[in-house]
């Protein structure tokens, strides 16, 4: 049995399709990835006919728990980093509001408790955007509580909010030059 290398990379995917497929070669490139994959994740992952196909020093790590089990090694210092990409407005929501019913929130909420940095791509960034559904490029216009609470936990310790694909890429890279550092 090969010993799990920590400490690693926490990604959760949530129901938004808005970069999903961008997401994934993103995880493909990172060594020493837990993908935590909601119950939404899971729907968008059919309708956009995607396997979890990713190398093997990722583990993939379905929403199985009511109490999502998966996350307890926040505890024992397994993670350096969570991110959550995509974001959509509603985990967004419940990150600001502090509920962690949902595999991500608790990957987020956790880890906040233990002092692990957090990246999250949040989708609805602007008054107007355009992202791909299954059937190509819509238009999407945020509510204004949606762009509020995006604003809102960008206030939050140790979360970086980032608003676009180039973003998400460039605070991830930077992650990596601090966690080398550490190491």
């Amino acid at each position: 049995m090969t010993r799990l290398h920590t400490p690693r990379w926490a990604w959760a995917l949530t129901g938004s399709g808005h970069f999903f497929i961008e997401s994934f070669d993103l995880i493909r490139t990172l060594e020493h990835c837990d993908v935590f994959v909601s119950k939404a994740a899971n729907e968008v992952l059919r309708m956009y006919k995607l396997k979890l196909d990713f190398p093997e020093t990722t583990r993939v790590l379905h929403d199985k728990t009511a109490s999502s089990v998966p996350i307890g090694g926040f505890y024992t210092g397994v993670y350096h980093t969570a991110v959550i990409a995509p974001a959509t407005s509603n985990t967004v929501a419940k990150c600001v509001a502090g509920i962690s019913d949902s595999l991500p929130t608790n990957v987020y909420a956790q880890a906040g408790k233990c002092l692990v940095p957090s990246i999250v791509f949040a989708c609805d960034t602007a008054p107007e955007l355009e992202t791909m559904a299954p059937s190509g490029i819509v238009k999407v216009y945020p509510r204004p509580i949606d762009l509020e609470n995006t604003a809102r936990l960008k206030t939050y310790e140790r979360t970086q909010v980032v608003e676009s694909l180039a973003e998400l890429i460039e605070a991830i890279t930077a992650r990596q030059r601090v966690i080398s550092d550490d190491g």
